[in-house]
């Protein structure tokens, strides 16, 4: 795959532990592959991150970044500052991807 197409995807999260499962599945079953997930745990006061890392097990693409509570623009723009992608999309926690989202976009 080229590297000029890596994707970074924010994924911010806040007391979503009823949602993270679909949300993450989505962008475990995506067909392109070349892309990385900032998870930023925005103070999340319920299960949500341990959901998630226990979802995306020992996928290296999916990096997870903490943070005070700040809502969701504040979450987002902290993603930004780590993200390595050449394009980059946001992903809400309670929201999620078509299979081939990323290949289309």
């Amino acid at each position: 795959m080229n590297e000029n197409n890596f994707i970074s995807v924010i994924v911010p999260v806040y007391n979503v532990e009823d949602y993270i499962e679909k949300s993450l599945d989505s962008l475990l079953k995506q067909t392109y592959k070349n892309f990385e997930v900032l998870i930023v745990n925005d103070g999340t006061q319920d299960n949500s991150i341990e959901l998630a890392k226990d979802i995306v097990k020992d996928d290296e693409r999916f990096i997870f970044l903490e943070k005070e509570n700040g809502g969701l623009s504040d979450a987002r723009n902290y993603g930004i500052n780590y993200a390595k992608g050449n394009y980059l999309t946001f992903l809400d926690s309670d929201d999620y991807y078509d299979s081939c989202f990323l290949e289309k976009m």
